[in-house]
């Protein structure tokens, strides 16, 4: 199904959606079953926050609040994470959200501004306790959709198959050919050079003021992406520790994190880690996210010092955030989110 030119609201058009959207309405509700079957509460952050999130690659909508007193810049957030893990530091233990979120600059049958995150934390458990979270959550989208295969330009992929389970470092020595393991370092200065030389011998263009974490997400999206995913749910675990800014290190490796991200047909469809919790260091990398996005981009968001603060009461925790519009296009067939979103943009 390609998006239609006609607006949402034409009665052609709606009739042929409402089949994919009817399918994302009983995903959803099979979704909140499962949730509360887990004892998991469901939570409903605010928008409106002092920061959207410090991640460098994703821009954000602000406004402005108007008080009698003064006008206070706000900004609609990209994710529920700094409010879920404020709860969590409050005594929630397992939490799970399905909300709206807002991303500025992102439209492509993958992206779309306005779309919807499922994110749930569990404290006091590992992070790998989220993969068969995710695995049968999936497999409840499928079930809502009729029981088949997710599929996406050509690739299909089981959902209810036992996912397969690689690090970064397997999957560029299997998809790109290359050692990105001697490339890492425990302090995070990783070794810009030899990745750059490694990346033209493959084929890919470098500029000089390529970053070592620039190279890397070429590399990633280019060779390695679109082999995920094939006929089973990839985990992709283990993420550089420069790639993990709201993830702790690996105790044993600290060159590598506790970041996992699930592909089902070369997509990505979500993003775990086991939480960081030491409120000096993440500060410390939610300046340097910023300092990033101010290179590349000219300007950065603020820090939510209320969060850093929650940070220092909060317990170890794990999270992970799925994009269920996206889930629900591979379980429906759909071919872009717009085409299960009730209400897409003109």
């Amino acid at each position: 199904m390609t998006t239609p030119t006609s607006p949402f609201w034409s009665r052609s058009v709606h009739a042929d959606r409402r089949p994919l959207l009817l399918a994302r309405a009983r995903t959803f509700a099979a979704w909140r079953k499962w949730f509360a079957q887990m004892d998991f509460l469901e939570v409903d952050t605010a928008v409106l926050q002092v920061s959207p999130g410090n991640e460098a690659h994703i821009g954000a909508f602000s406004t402005v609040y108007e008080s009698p007193q003064a006008r206070t810049p706000l900004y609609l957030h990209s994710s529920p994470e700094f409010a879920c893990k404020k709860l969590l530091a409050a005594g929630e233990e397992r939490i799970f959200s399905l909300a709206h979120v807002f991303r500025n600059g992102e439209r492509s049958p993958l992206h779309h501004p306005e779309f919807t995150m499922l994110e749930w934390y569990r404290a006091g458990e590992d992070y790998d306790s989220l993969i068969d979270d995710a695995a049968q959550l999936c497999a409840l989208a499928a079930q809502a959709a009729g029981g088949g295969a997710f599929s996406h330009r050509g690739r299909t992929c089981d959902p209810f198959a036992p996912p397969e389970r690689v690090t970064v470092c397997e999957a560029f020595a299997r998809f790109a050919r290359l050692d990105l393991k001697g490339t890492l370092r425990a302090d995070g200065d990783n070794d810009r050079e030899t990745l750059a030389s490694m990346a033209q011998a493959i084929g890919l263009r470098v500029s000089a003021d390529d970053t070592w974490s620039d190279l890397f997400s070429k590399i990633l999206s280019d060779k390695v992406e679109p082999e995920l995913g094939a006929g089973r749910l990839t985990i992709l675990d283990e993420y550089p520790a420069s790639e993990a800014a709201l993830a702790r290190r690996n105790a044993q490796r600290p060159e590598v994190s506790e970041r996992f991200e699930i592909y089902a047909c070369g997509v990505e469809i979500a993003n775990a880690f086991g939480e960081l919790t030491d409120p000096v260091e993440q500060r410390a990398r939610l300046e340097a996210e910023m300092a990033k996005m101010a290179r590349i981009y000219g300007r950065r968001y603020p820090i939510d010092e209320d969060f850093l603060a929650a940070l220092a009461q909060m317990p170890q925790a794990s999270g992970i955030a799925l994009g269920a519009d996206r889930v629900v296009m591979l379980a429906t067939g759909a071919g872009s989110v717009e085409n299960v979103i009730w209400t897409p943009l003109p």
